[in-house]
């Protein structure tokens, strides 16, 4: 029952935070639906228009605009307002591509890496998600790699603190890879188990930063045939059309098998996670909607096309 509720809390949190998105994208939506006496080029090129505004990108806009040019030709859309189901099961099909839920094991060590620029909620999320991984049963570890912010790693420590699990740091600016492998050797005289390393996010020195992720990889590697298991990439989804850039970036520099997208809640540019979907082709593992620890949870299509569709209960 609790988990019912639970979940029941983070969609009405999800319909709220998605409001912005669900008021720009549906709004202008239905005005062109219903403001239309007849299905035809204009009102596509209007949907077009409306849809790339709100930040759902070309690459779905296309395929959803070819999609029902389609049905008009068998036939299948009778009326305007049969375009907004249309949408609404597109979207779904899209999103569904990626929705892909953490799976780990529990008879061996598991790793994951957790990147992404500063600012992306990155430390918080690493929080969260230990306590996520502690309610399944999991034995969790934090690696503080993130060493040239010393409030990283109190931020980290405080989050440890409350989810009850063992963090692994050093002193501020002590060589990121050096913590990781104390962590790994570590690990490996204990309990099979979770461990979550934060990194550094500083892309102003994206070179440097970039060398020092791959360092890390090759350290894990040596230490632990197939670590990291994960590398999970935290997108700030405010961030809309930049939030593509950064996970292109990581993805072809370092690799990244999982996306969290952070700050859900409050922002216009929601329609961001269908373009990642479509355009990305990187699992979507979770979702944040808020600062509480409750506020992550694992991606689902159906929960997301709801929480646009469905305005929140009052």
């Amino acid at each position: 029952m609790e988990e019912q509720n639970n979940k029941k809390g983070f969609i009405e949190r999800l319909k709220s935070g998605l409001a912005k998105t669900r008021k720009l994208l549906l709004t202008d939506v239905d005005d062109i639906i219903l403001g239309s006496k007849e299905i035809g080029q204009a009102l596509f090129d209007e949907l077009e228009e409306a849809l790339i505004a709100a930040d759902v990108g070309p690459a779905f806009t296309g395929e959803l605009i070819e999609s029902l040019k389609g049905k008009v030709k068998r036939k299948e859309l009778g009326s305007p307002e049969i375009l907004r189901k249309a949408l609404r099961e597109t979207m779904r099909e899209i999103l569904r591509r990626n929705e892909a839920p953490l799976r780990i094991p529990s008879d061996r060590i598991y790793t994951i890496m957790v990147i992404g620029v500063n600012g992306t909620g990155k430390t918080t999320t690493i929080g969260k998600l230990a306590r996520i991984l502690k309610g399944e049963g999991h034995g969790v570890t934090l690696v503080a790699a993130d060493t040239f912010r010393a409030a990283a790693i109190e931020q980290l420590d405080a989050w440890a603190k409350r989810a009850a699990v063992p963090l692994i740091r050093q002193a501020a600016n002590a060589d990121p890879a050096a913590v990781v492998f104390d962590a790994l050797r570590a690990a490996k005289t204990g309990r099979p188990g979770v461990v979550i390393i934060d990194t550094a996010g500083r892309l102003h020195t994206k070179v440097n930063l970039m060398e020092e992720l791959k360092k890390m990889k090759r350290i894990m590697a040596r230490e632990l045939p197939g670590a990291p298991h994960e590398v999970l990439l935290v997108l700030d989804a405010t961030t809309g059309q930049n939030a593509i850039a950064q996970a292109r970036m990581f993805r072809d520099e370092i690799g990244v098998t999982g996306l969290i997208l952070t700050k859900l809640d409050g922002t216009s540019k929601g329609g961001v996670v269908v373009r990642i979907a479509q355009e990305l082709d990187i699992p979507l593992r979770y979702i944040g909607v808020g600062e509480q620890p409750d506020d992550l949870r694992p991606f689902r299509a159906d929960e997301f096309v709801e929480a646009l569709f469905t305005p929140n209960e009052r």
